[in-house]
């Protein structure tokens, strides 16, 4: 009797180890124990969330026990949340209050953040500033290799990111030099352009979202910003709901979950329905099987396809322009989009045939040929991204062998290259299937 029940015992302990293996708890970590002290200063209620290393996301939380749906994964108490409202109350307040013209929401944020990481030891903020990640890999933080080998309209949205971010440190130079008197050290040296791009990053990456009333000593900006510490661990995937809001009664951010999870598994939460492109510009990382995810097809790409002596082609560009159909052209996993179908069956309408062009953004079969004609050019458009994505994929597996130093970054761009690859691939089987059956 005692042989086997000590077999069982063994068989249990396997187990529990087992599932340990996906998640490697980290919360005997001095970071971590710091971080939970402090919170708990702040009221938070110690939860089942345990923060935890895991293979395929990085760092997350792990609950030791199972969740069901409408449990309560997390409560976080207002004065653990980071938010305008805590800047004004700091020293920077009063010089925020006579700033004019007025400083945004985010860049009181920013400074707070800049300003709280130069006080080191100081800080009343220590314990959540050491689990901040000390790099992000936004597209605003890749180098222009990398940036380079984005997709088209995704390298355009990482150049207007950069941009913006720049013009927001020339343009609070002034401001960041009016807080000389609270520092021994040069302001210029402490709010340089990395600190800005650092700061920038971490509320665009973390911040959950949280409606303030308008305040005068602020530009009209919406402040909708709060940094959660803690909360901010919890990981996306696409394929998880939750419910998140500030409960009024209770004073805190909530998070109920609408799917089960088992015991000492990754809890995840949803950021909302977001295709890599967006994940990656805002976010900095890419989801595996995301099914959001599609492939922008560019408006170039689309001209590619067309013979430049169709008396009417300028007409029906201005038409899709009008109609905003050059915009948005996609293939998913179930294949090309109604709107890209939609804009190659108008620009494919014969001489004859223009007149109907109402009926053709209405979703109507103009002609056999028409629709024969728009298969066979997507399925031309699927192809030439096909080649030009395993041509990129060539190019980062070179880069990644003599490029060390740009081995995480490179890493990034791959996955979403090798998810548009799979979706572009995947849309060619539809449309193959599709000619067959037209």
């Amino acid at each position: 009797m005692k042989k086997s029940r000590g077999r069982t015992g063994r068989k249990r302990r396997r187990k529990h180890l087992q599932s340990f293996m996906d998640g490697v708890n980290c919360s005997h970590k001095l970071e971590y124990i710091k971080l939970k002290k402090w919170l708990k200063d702040r009221g938070f209620e110690d939860s089942n969330l345990r923060p935890a290393e895991f293979c395929g996301t990085g760092r997350g939380l792990m609950t030791t026990k199972a969740l069901q749906v409408r449990d309560l994964i997390i409560s976080l108490p207002e004065k653990c949340l980071l938010t305008t409202g805590t800047v004004l109350s700091s020293c920077l307040g009063e010089y925020i209050m006579k700033w004019k013209p007025p400083v945004s929401p985010l860049i009181a944020l920013c400074t707070f953040l800049i300003a709280e990481k130069h006080a080191g030891e100081t800080s009343l903020w220590k314990p959540y500033l050491d689990v901040l990640p000390k790099t992000y890999t936004c597209p605003v933080c890749l180098e222009h290799d990398v940036v380079s080998l984005l997709p088209e309209p995704l390298r355009k949205k990482a150049e207007e990111q950069r941009m913006t971010v720049h013009e927001l440190y020339v343009s609070s130079k002034a401001f960041f030099s009016s807080l000389q008197p609270l520092f021994a050290e040069n302001t210029g040296t402490i709010f340089n352009y990395s600190a800005l791009e650092w700061a920038w990053c971490t509320i665009n990456t973390r911040t959950i979202y949280m409606k303030h009333s308008q305040r005068e000593c602020f530009s009209l900006e919406p402040d909708v910003y709060a940094l959660a510490p803690y909360l901010d661990l919890l990981n996306h995937s696409p394929n998880v709901q939750v419910k998140a809001a500030f409960n009024e009664q209770k004073r805190s951010y909530e998070i109920q979950t609408n799917s089960q999870c088992k015991k000492y598994e990754e809890v995840f939460i949803c950021y909302g329905p977001h295709d890599n492109q967006r994940l990656l510009l805002e976010y900095g990382f890419v989801a595996m099987d995301n099914p959001h995810s599609s492939v922008y097809v560019s408006p170039d790409t689309l001209l590619k396809y067309f013979p430049p002596l169709d008396k009417q082609r300028n007409a029906k560009l201005s038409i899709l322009k009008d109609h905003d159909f050059l915009e948005n052209l996609t293939f998913g996993w179930d294949g090309p989009s109604w709107r890209l179908l939609t804009a190659l069956k108008l620009l494919s309408l014969g001489a004859d045939e223009f007149t109907c062009w109402r009926r053709t953004l209405l979703g109507d079969v103009i002609s056999a040929r028409n629709e024969e004609q728009t298969l066979n050019i997507t399925a031309k458009i699927c192809h030439f991204l096909i080649e030009e994505t395993q041509h990129v994929l060539l190019q980062i597996s070179q880069l990644k062998r003599n490029k060390e130093n740009l081995k995480k970054h490179l890493a990034l761009v791959e996955a979403l290259r090798l998810e548009d690859l799979k979706i572009l691939q995947k849309s060619a089987e539809i449309l193959c299937n599709l000619t067959v059956a037209t």
